[in-house]
């Protein structure tokens, strides 16, 4: 049993703290929103990630999970400090770091015996060194400062933490990689590499390993737009490469391009780095570039299905989150679609799961929301899907065709199948697929 301080109760924070407990160690995590920490407190969980309820609740009622804004009473008895705090791209793209060096300041004033100092949040290179500075210029005791990046999928958050792919640990002490050892173990006890380096290799692990995915997805939306010039289906492209297995199947499906609070802001600080080095970083530059124009990739379809003019036109959209099973909207391309709609004089009414809250709180009453996929549709000319949740894969069609004025689907994840949709009698549009005509 280890006891271990988290400090910042975001998606990272949060299910990092939730999981060590379940895990029977002694957690305690760190913010300074009173509110939040009260709230938590009293078993209410601040974000939505599933299963994370259930870990949560069970261990604030074990005793192993509780919460504090005060960093001198969270980092007292930990012998582990974990920094799970936002690194927001600033205007020129770099990573904020001023939080985590804010903390890392004020921790060297008030440790009292060794720490283990964890930078958890995504960290451009060199962070580490960063970190052991602000915290050198206060310190009296002896400390060590690791990089442990994480590889979390939002809305897979918990399973990835307990069954991680790899553990990546940057260290150079001896001291604080057995101390990570031991704590990540019952992690990894089906075999998979618990991977030591040094601290800025880990660093970069994260920010290549989003970059790639990200590539890989913007290359894969490249196809799709191809195969509507010459006429493919992308649906045939994406399993005859995925086969490969120097390839391999997943973030080949193309869609309107990535969004969240990882993959922009990774690539950005990625390529801000390399400018730094004097290093250009250009196939990443693309890939920020196609991403921001894939975004909005419907919207020419859909000015072309109603002649240019999108005036007084009423669409349906679901679906706001970035990806299924979060309430993260950051960069969630559902919002550009909004923006380009409303800019064009036409109106919205959304459902969505578990984001409306979130959206509401950006565009008040500029669009409405509902509570229900069919309510959306009532009355709409169009219903254009952004968001690919389970609960939108197999649709009442029928339902779908009496709330619309016009059977007319744009759909941005290729949810359905095409001979399906010309079946049942939809104009359907789809990425790097044939249109189907009425």
């Amino acid at each position: 049993m280890k006891k271990i301080a988290v400090v910042g109760t975001g998606y990272v924070g949060l299910v990092t703290g939730t999981c060590f407990a379940e895990t029977g160690n002694q957690v305690i995590c760190v913010d300074i929103d009173a509110k939040k920490v009260e709230k938590m407190k009293n078993g209410v969980v601040p974000i939505y990630e599933p299963h994370l309820d259930l870990l949560f609740e069970r261990n604030i009622k074990a005793g192993r999970l509780s919460f504090t804004t005060s960093l001198e009473e969270g980092i007292e008895d930990a012998e582990i400090i974990f920094l799970a705090l936002p690194t927001p791209p600033g205007e020129d793209g770099s990573a904020d770091l001023s939080y985590i060096l804010g903390v890392a300041d004020h921790l060297g004033k008030i440790m009292k015996d060794y720490k283990v100092i964890v930078d958890k949040s995504t960290v451009p290179v060199g962070t580490a060194e960063k970190v052991t500075e602000a915290v050198a210029k206060n310190a009296k005791v002896a400390f060590d400062v690791v990089s442990n990046p994480e590889f979390l999928r939002e809305g897979f958050a918990v399973d990835d933490f307990l069954k991680p792919d790899r553990v990546v640990i940057g260290s150079s002490s001896e001291r604080a990689m057995k101390v990570m050892e031991q704590l990540y173990k019952p992690f990894v006890r089906s075999g998979n590499s618990i991977i030591f380096m040094d601290e800025k290799s880990a660093e970069l692990t994260k920010y290549a390993a989003n970059s790639f995915l990200a590539t890989k997805i913007t290359f894969m939306n490249e196809v799709a737009n191809f195969c509507e010039k010459v006429g493919a289906d992308v649906d045939k492209v994406r399993i005859g490469i995925g086969t490969d297995e120097r390839i391999g199947k997943r973030f080949l499906f193309p869609g309107i391009g990535y969004g969240g609070s990882c993959f922009p802001k990774d690539v950005q600080a990625l390529v801000k780095s390399g400018t730094e080095v004097g290093f250009d970083f250009q196939i990443l530059k693309a890939v920020m570039k196609i991403n921001e124009e894939q975004k909005t990739v419907l919207m020419p379809k859909i000015r072309n299905f109603f002649r240019g003019d999108l005036k007084e036109k009423h669409f349906a959209i679901w679906g706001l989150a970035f990806k299924p099973d979060t309430d993260d909207i950051r960069e969630a391309p559902a919002l550009y679609m909004i923006d380009a709609l409303l800019a064009e004089g036409a109106t919205v009414t959304a459902y969505d799961p578990e984001a409306m809250e979130n959206v509401q709180a950006l565009y008040g009453d500029k669009i409405s929301f509902v509570k229900s996929e069919y309510e959306a549709a009532q009355n709409a000319d169009a219903l254009i899907i952004c968001t690919e949740w389970s609960i939108f894969r197999n649709p009442d069609f029928e339902k779908i065709g009496s709330a619309l004025k016009d059977r007319v689907i744009f759909d941005g994840r290729n949810l359905f199948e095409v001979d399906q949709m010309n079946q049942k009698g939809f104009y359907y549009e789809s990425i790097g697929r044939k249109t189907v005509e009425k």
